[in-house]
């Protein structure tokens, strides 16, 4: 099990935009020269994150993009659903078929870590990340994901 490049970018990307995005859009090249993640992979993130309802898009001069919600209605487990990225400790992706069509010794084991990470990353929002980057002193331009509580 572990939280692919797409979930992460898809996280810091939208910690940077809930950070800058407070007097008007953002711009995608902004983010990319802030967090060093490409522009293409950026807008195929944006293009999931449109779909999912966390972000809309502002045309025109000084276009770019918003938060669709406030920071604090945002969760993690939300971007990292959106980016389409999967975090599942079993074998089976929870089909429960894991040892010749039965669940394995540990299938239980495994479904409850995935269900503990899952309310671990709803219960934190981009407020909340973006509050504890500023407690630690951290800049305005790269945001590092470190342990939240």
């Amino acid at each position: 099990m572990r939280l692919t490049t797409k979930g992460r970018f898809a996280v810091t990307a939208m910690l940077d935009l809930a950070m800058h995005a407070q007097e008007c859009a953002v711009s995608l090249n902004a983010i990319s020269e802030r967090q060093h993640i490409s522009l293409s992979y950026l807008e195929q993130l944006f293009g999931k994150l449109r779909r999912a309802g966390l972000v809309e898009s502002v045309r025109g001069p000084g276009g770019g993009y918003v938060l669709r919600q406030s920071a604090a209605e945002i969760n993690i487990a939300q971007i990292i659903a959106a980016a389409e990225d999967t975090l599942d400790a079993t074998q089976c992706g929870g089909a429960a078929n894991c040892q010749d069509g039965s669940p394995c010794l540990t299938h239980d084991l495994w479904e409850n870590l995935n269900k503990t990470i899952d309310n671990y990353l709803r219960s934190i929002t981009l407020n909340c990340v973006l509050a504890k980057h500023r407690q630690s002193g951290g800049g305005t331009h790269t945001i590092t994901l470190t342990h939240i509580h």
